[in-house]
């Protein structure tokens, strides 16, 4: 009888003890799920909207390297992206198609400092409707009377635009181009007016032209006639989310990147 109490007793303490482990091996499993969804980040860029096409196909790319990094991409008109963080709105990665906007934010402090990168480098081109039959073979013919409205972007707020200006002001020929333009508010805006036929023709990049069916390209801007088109990257200094921003730039630099934005159209700086 003493004996069978003592193995009694001897399983009910396997038995706790099995319960003890086992519930802690359920207590570790459930912290580490629960670390897994409180380690989820949403990372929000604000990149040119020249980007537009490219910005899905890196999501989901990056998506398949670092699956607890949501990218949320903001495009627009790089002048209209960069007033907007100086307004203190919430970005974590800054994307430009122009060097001018980044730089007013590095002078303004608003920039991770060494976070900096120039990435990409684009062309301007000069396109019309895929059904017009005005012949226009060199920038010079905006000015012509050939062309009654031509699509521009802002020039004060949108790079193409900016690069638009400078090439047509190098040629002479500025007064007479912006006496019939229209301004866009980005380049994508200025690619569909041009695509409706709403103008005779307009300024974008070589990338919008490339995503395009419904125009064809004129010509590209005269060598020298414009700034090179670099489209420069980096941190947000308020960014909640420096480290993880810093690993998606440093994405941006890679093979795999490379190749998207090479299908696109632009070149690697």
């Amino acid at each position: 009888m003493l004996k069978s109490k003592k193995i009694f007793s001897f399983a009910i303490s396997i038995f706790i003890m099995i319960s003890i482990i086992t519930g802690c091996g359920t207590q570790e499993v459930n912290d580490a799920a629960q670390k897994s969804t409180t380690n989820k980040v949403e990372l929000l860029v604000s990149a040119a909207a020249s980007l537009t096409d490219v910005a899905k196909d890196l999501t989901e790319l990056y998506k398949k390297e670092k699956p607890n990094i949501n990218i949320k991409f903001t495009l627009g008109s790089s002048g209209t992206l960069a007033t907007q963080i100086e307004e203190g709105a919430p970005s974590d990665v800054f994307i430009s198609a122009a060097l001018k906007q980044m730089k007013t934010l590095e002078e303004k402090g608003l920039l991770l400092e060494g976070s900096k990168k120039d990435l990409l480098v684009n062309k301007v081109v000069l396109i019309s409707p895929k059904d017009s039959n005005i012949k226009l073979t060199q920038f010079q013919d905006a000015a012509s009377d050939k062309v009654s409205k031509i699509a521009l972007g802002e020039p004060d707020s949108v790079p193409a635009g900016q690069y638009a200006k400078e090439a047509f002001t190098t040629l002479g020929i500025w007064d007479k181009v912006k006496s019939k333009a229209v301004f866009g508010n980005d380049v994508r805006q200025v690619l569909t007016w041009v695509e409706n036929g709403d103008v005779d023709c307009g300024v974008v990049y070589k990338t919008d032209a490339i995503s395009s069916e419904k125009i064809k390209v004129s010509c590209e801007a005269p060598k020298d006639s414009h700034k090179p088109v670099i489209y420069p990257v980096a941190v947000i200094k308020n960014s909640k989310n420096q480290e993880e921003a810093g690993k998606f730039i440093d994405f941006l630099t890679t093979a795999q990147a490379a190749d998207v934005f090479k299908k696109y159209g632009f070149e690697i700086k």
